[in-house]
């Protein structure tokens, strides 16, 4: 695996304590579990209890909901970490046991679908947890072990490629695409298929890939219904569960009630543009492509968001795009301030839209291209 240290370990560290309830979220094979494991060397190895909510003998004590039960089985470990915690049938309520009833015990867990996880911790534990989301690797965790120049270099290969932890580590490209292949066949949609208890995954497949071909563009609930022969409910669903095993990330139109602004359809990005590109089968290199400015788009979208999460930056983000198609890319608003950003991939220069000078005089704008996307997404 990767070795650059994740941005997140030493605020975790910093977290697990008695009284509450680390959970780290992220999709899988992201790297959830090397990370407790590094975490976990920094604690006495006869103080700690790893179990995973996969095995079905664990699974019996920890939804025991039984304060003995758990008793015996923690015994005299002051930190329990579960890993793939939603498979624990009860497990808010029993974590909720654990932090009420052995308060020397610190308690850290892993989930890879925060559908499921939530579902599960949600009302059990209102105060008594902390919660994190691990994203494929972020260029802000790489910037001080990789050179500017290096950075630079590898920027086409991770608009094809991404960042997922093992996609860094592996040489061989050809190794590269069947690892972000053999994700998207044997582990994406892993989580709805088990608890969501839905039967289509082509479905599933061919929902995702109407959507990597629409990266910057509105998408139409009724027209992806209609090419995929579902209700519009099931599609609504759908997304929202892809959202939810953090394959997806909505967008929102951004409106001050001008009713010139469109805000029905939303935009779609993808948190990883190798998983993008392996969904549509597409590794072709940046010459040979249509779609780099797609590519583009969603990169510094994904990592934006990663940056925004990991520094603590709470903004709500949307992009902006008027009925006679004038548009910025994304816009953040934070804290009462209001930034629009276009995202290109050629260095030409851009005016700022008129209507949204005159609608927004107060808001920034800034185009990010190759030459200053560094400093936006790090």
């Amino acid at each position: 695996m990767y070795t650059v240290p994740r941005y997140l370990k030493k605020e975790l560290l910093n977290k697990i304590r008695p009284g509450k309830v680390v959970v780290l979220y992220g999709p899988r094979q992201v790297g959830k579990t090397t990370l407790m494991q590094e975490l976990l060397r920094s604690f006495p190895p006869e103080e700690v209890l790893v179990v995973s909510g996969e095995n079905k003998d664990v699974e019996g004590w920890l939804s025991s909901q039984s304060i003995e039960t758990l008793r015996h089985f923690i015994g005299t470990k002051t930190l329990l970490a579960i890993d793939e915690a939603q498979k624990v049938a009860h497990i808010g309520l029993n974590l909720k046991l654990i932090v009420d009833h052995f308060p020397q015990v610190r308690v850290f867990v892993t989930g890879s679908s925060s559908f499921e996880i939530s579902q599960k911790l949600g009302d059990p534990l209102v105060g008594r947890q902390w919660e994190y989301y691990l994203f494929p690797m972020a260029q802000l965790e790489l910037k001080e072990y990789e050179p500017l120049h290096i950075s630079r270099a590898q920027l086409p290969q991770k608009l094809i490629l991404g960042s997922y932890p093992e996609v860094l580590s592996l040489q061989d490209r050809e190794d590269k695409m069947q690892l972000l292949i053999g994700l998207v066949e044997n582990y994406l949609y892993k989580d709805i298929l088990e608890f969501q208890d839905i039967r289509k995954a082509d479905k599933i497949h061919d929902l995702l890939r109407l959507i990597a071909f629409q990266i910057g563009k509105e998408v139409s609930l009724n027209e992806l219904g209609t090419q995929l022969h579902l209700d519009l409910r099931t599609v609504e669903r759908y997304l929202d569960l892809l959202e939810k095993v953090f394959i997806l990330k909505k967008i929102r139109g951004f409106s001050r009630n001008l009713r010139k602004e469109i805000t029905k359809n939303a935009r779609y990005y993808f948190l990883d543009n190798g998983i993008r590109n392996a969904v549509i089968r597409n590794f072709n290199s940046l010459e040979n492509r249509q779609d780099v400015g797609e590519l583009w788009e969603n990169y510094v979208v994904a990592e934006r968001l990663k940056k925004q999460h990991y520094y603590k930056k709470w903004a709500s983000f949307y992009f902006w795009r008027t009925y006679d198609q004038k548009e910025i890319d994304w816009v953040e608003e934070s804290e009462g301030s209001l930034s629009g950003y276009e995202i290109k991939w050629s260095e030409k220069k851009r005016r700022v839209p008129a209507l949204w000078k005159e609608t927004y005089p107060h808001a920034t704008y800034t185009v990010i291209s190759p030459e200053n996307y560094l400093e936006f997404i790090t």
